[in-house]
């Protein structure tokens, strides 16, 4: 499970603090999916980064699997993301030196994956629908198939929690409808909690629930 309650971002300044998020709420089990939409500046990926433990809320509770992962010290935090939350940006950030296959093995070089890395980022990269680009270099790769080898990586330690900020961002319509797709199809597959945040209505409507931030809080659709 994924709940946050209550979440606040806010900084100080000279005068009144900036407030970014007043309240956010959200309860999502494994399976679950939703898309956070709402105008730039209004605190989407502020949001996304808390809820990814790579900020910490200015107030309210964040619990993944049980676990208060804001209570923990550095090291087991920077454990605990990298087993349980997976991430893909709007950029791919693909190292350039390594394979498809080398990427996605990238988060086991920090983990204790049992052994299976390299068999399982050759399922995953079969799931993507990238068996034959395996030993492909990012430079030899299209858009769409740097971002899959995105969403290949992010899954590799069995994350709890998958958040994609704008991952369609950078693509064209078509490339961006694959991507989209292969990312609406994760939850099931691979039950994991889904969160999106795009600017794209036909990105959203892929997924369970449409939330909108605005004014610090999200509203359901």
């Amino acid at each position: 499970m994924l709940i946050a309650d209550s979440i606040q971002k806010r900084y100080p300044t000279r005068g009144d603090d900036l407030v970014i998020l007043r309240s956010v709420s959200l309860k999502m089990a494994p399976g679950d999916s939703i898309a956070v939409m709402g105008p730039s500046g209004c605190g989407k990926s502020t949001l996304l980064n808390i809820l990814g433990t790579l900020d910490q809320p200015s107030g309210g509770n964040l619990t993944i699997d049980e676990s208060d992962p804001f209570s923990m010290s550095e090291p087991e935090l920077a454990r605990f993301r990298n087993r349980r939350i997976g991430f893909v940006f709007q950029d791919h950030h693909l190292m350039p030196q390594c394979s498809a296959l080398e990427n996605v093995l990238l988060p086991t070089l920090v983990s204790d994956d049992g052994g299976d890395g390299l068999a399982r980022a050759r399922d995953l990269l079969d799931a993507v629908g990238l068996a034959e680009r395996v030993d492909h270099m990012p430079a030899e790769l299209s858009g769409g198939e740097r971002q899959r080898v995105a969403v290949a990586r992010a899954l590799i330690n069995r994350p709890a929690v998958v958040l994609a900020d704008e991952p369609t961002g950078n693509l064209d319509r078509t490339t961006g409808e694959s991507v989209g797709a292969l990312l609406a199809g994760l939850p099931g597959r691979q039950d994991v909690i889904l969160i999106v945040v795009t600017h794209s209505e036909r990105l959203a409507r892929r997924f369970d629930r449409i939330f909108d931030l605005a004014d610090g809080a999200l509203n359901s659709r």
